[in-house]
């Protein structure tokens, strides 16, 4: 509908008066323009006064001169209309203005026009007519009875529905009062409306009873009659629909794992929620849109060309594997579409298919590299953080030489990764990488384990004896994990095989030379070992000569989220899961935790909560409760569900106040600053979630 200005119906300013101008000059502009009110500007034309009819008869009575300038005399404090004043905004202008008069400016603020309060009457009554007419069009065309009433309860006005309705003529009830026509109803008078369904000859009513403003301050009645056995059709008919529906979205829901639908011209007309979840998408990014710009490897286009239905082979998103049906729509024996049913969470109808992907799977395990060799590289190890980047290339300029690296960090960091990664940077990396956890090996077995032994060494030994750690590394590497716990017996001989490359297996006079690379690890602090006599000074600095520290998972928590993702798809593969992803929350709830485990926690964690989930989005519910209680947020359980029912946004910020008060010891000051929120408002929002 076009939004009808101000500039339709003003008067058209053509000259303006200035400050400078005589009395004189003002009369003749009066009588020039016929005007009682005359705008007054500045130098820049904008407006700054008026000069009214009024201040000329004072001006006048004060016997001035012809020649007195008007400036001091003129009113300032005028009420002004911008030109884009609508006519519903005018009456409140108009009202600004204490000379019956409102001069309308533009954008700069130079008068272009005056409105007199005759000309606003004018065009209100006239506006008034309009919407009069529109409103009894409305009623008179539209399927209720209407009538209107006054404050003395007399009818008023009755449209033509209502009389075929209740089989009256108008001329009959017109004026007369509501409880002489009808005595039997209730009028509100408590209340603003009541609904109450009446008998009227031979049909039935809802009828609404209304009050309404009138202008006189006082109020009327408004009475809207809808026959009620269209009305109960309706419901009835919405009512099978809505079943229907609900019963085609179970269907759907619980039928497939996902769901596609394309008509004949390849534009996708429905996908399910769960279609959408799997591929991270939103309804509005594939509504409309030709199957093959979102769903190329669907290849469903073939489908309407063949009107053969088919089943696809195995495809693999998030580390989930799928496969589609592709199944024609025919109507009369035309093809009219295409359906994909995703199938990824129950693949029993496919078990063949199935099969021969695990023969597949089986194939390339035998082609993988030997657990004797490292397994991962510089690029496999997930992480966006500035400080673990700069770590990589540190690490990869160490690997071309032949130095000792010592790697640090806590336990579950990865440690044993970047020892992996060093490796296959290196000019060895098709030589042996092997690993010895000094920790997992009895302290009377370590050495054997390390150097070997010969026949006959001990009871029990091997006939032909047995090579150790340190000839299967011949030629590569040797990756000595939890170093730290290596008795100071075997700290010598190690020291000596790191200084000389050669040593003696274990009941043998042979000496063994070894072309080999150190690379250590540990979680412990050295350099206290050394003060306290528990580490040799000399195996320390032999070590230390090239070290890293891997920093924990709490120091770069940007890397947890994309950690996970790389978990989701490791562990669908492995366990045949079919997770998508976070909810939200519970991504809040990742990031709020220390993670003293590190990386290896996280993983865990990570398994524990896709198994609980089954499938779909990993909710806070299905996190470990240790997780929850330590960073401040307790479970809600299965008796109180209301809780669980909250409103996303009203739970994270639940969340995000007891991680706060938690974090500041119960110091609601301290919590303010951490949340960045006032006193008052945590007050209330405390309150609102029952935080004590």
């Amino acid at each position: 509908m076009k939004i009808e200005t101000i500039r339709s119906f003003m008067t058209p300013v053509e000259e303006s008066l200035t400050r400078e101008h005589t009395l004189h000059e003002a009369i003749v502009y009066m009588n020039k323009y016929k005007l009682n009110t005359l705008p007054v500007v500045n130098s820049a034309n904008k407006l700054i006064g008026v000069f009214t009819r009024s201040i000329l008869y004072q001006m006048l009575l004060s016997q001035e001169s012809m020649d007195t300038p008007i400036g001091k005399y003129i009113k300032k404090d005028i009420g002004t209309i911008s030109e884009h004043t609508t006519v519903e905004q005018l009456e409140d202008d108009i009202a600004v203005s204490e000379v019956g008069t409102g001069f309308v400016i533009n954008d700069e603020g130079i008068p272009i026009g005056l409105i007199s309060k005759s000309e606003a009457v004018k065009s209100f009554l006239q506006k008034t007519r309009i919407l009069k007419e529109q409103l009894e069009t409305i009623l008179q065309n539209s399927n209720l009875g209407a009538f209107m009433a006054d404050d003395a309860q007399r009818i008023i006005f009755i449209n033509d529905k209502l009389e075929k309705m209740i089989g009256v003529d108008e001329r009959t009830i017109l004026y007369k009062k509501l409880l002489d026509v009808f005595p039997d109803w209730t009028i509100p008078i408590g209340q603003n409306e009541v609904h109450f369904q009446k008998k009227i000859g031979s049909q039935t009513f809802m009828i609404r009873l209304s009050k309404y403003n009138m202008t006189n301050g006082k109020q009327g009645f408004i009475a809207l009659f809808q026959n009620i056995s269209e009305l109960e059709n309706m419901a009835q008919e919405l009512a099978t629909i809505k079943t229907l529906k609900s019963l085609l979205q179970t269907v759907i829901e619980h039928s497939y794992d996902g769901l596609v639908m394309i008509n004949e011209a390849g534009k996708i007309t429905f996908t399910s929620p769960s279609l959408l979840e799997l591929f991270d998408l939103h309804q509005n990014q594939v509504a409309e849109f030709p199957i093959d710009e979102i769903f190329p490897h669907f290849e469903l286009m073939k489908v309407l060309k063949t009107g053969v239905a088919e089943i696809s082979d195995f495809m693999e998103i998030k580390g989930i594997n799928y496969i589609v049906h592709r199944i024609p729509v025919y109507q009369d024996e035309q093809i009219i579409g295409a359906i994909g049913k995703i199938v990824y969470r129950q693949l029993h109808e496919v078990r063949e298919t199935f099969k021969r992907y695990e023969r597949k799977e089986m194939g390339e395990t035998s082609t993988r590299k030997t657990p004797e060799s490292s397994r991962f590289s510089f690029d496999e190890i997930i992480s966006k953080d500035p400080q673990m980047e700069k770590l990589f290339k540190s690490g990869m300029k160490a690997a071309k030489g032949k130095t000792t690296i010592l790697i640090r960090g806590e336990s579950g960091t990865g440690k044993e990764l970047f020892a992996h990664a060093i490796h296959s940077s290196s000019n060895r990396k098709n030589a042996p990488f092997i690993t010895v956890n000094c920790a997992a090996i009895p302290e009377d077995l370590l050495e054997s384990e390390f150097f070997g032994y010969e026949e006959g060494a001990f009871t029990g030994a091997k006939h032909k004896g047995k090579i150790g750690k340190f000839d299967l590394a011949n030629g590569g590497t040797l990756f000595l994990d939890e170093i730290g716990d290596m008795s100071l017996q075997l700290q010598a001989k190690l020291l000596r095989v790191l200084q000389e490359r050669e040593f003696y297996r274990v009941g043998g006079t042979e000496r063994i030379t070894v072309d080999i690379r150190i690379i250590a690890a540990t979680n412990r602090g050295l350099e206290e070992m050394v003060e306290k006599g528990e580490f040799r000074e000399d195996l320390f600095y032999r070590l230390n000569v090239i070290s890293f520290e891997i920093p924990p998972l709490r120091k770069r928590k940007g890397d947890i989220l994309l950690l996970t993702e790389s978990f989701i798809e490791g562990l669908n593969k492995q366990n045949g899961t079919s997770i998508t992803g976070w909810d939200p929350l519970a991504e809040q709830a990742l990031l709020q935790h220390d993670w003293p485990g590190n990386v290896r926690e996280l993983r865990n964690v990570c398994e524990r909560a896709m198994v609980f989930a089954d499938n779909g989005m990993i909710h806070v519910e299905d996190l470990p409760d240790y997780l929850l209680k330590k960073i401040g947020f307790i479970l809600l359980l299965e008796d109180n569900k209301t809780e669980l029912e909250k409103p996303l946004l009203e739970r994270a910020e639940e969340m995000a106040i007891r991680v706060a008060l938690k974090k500041a010891d119960g110091n609601k000051s301290e919590a303010c600053k951490l949340l960045g929120i006032s006193r008052s408002v945590l007050y209330d929002k405390l309150k609102k979630y029952e935080v004590f």
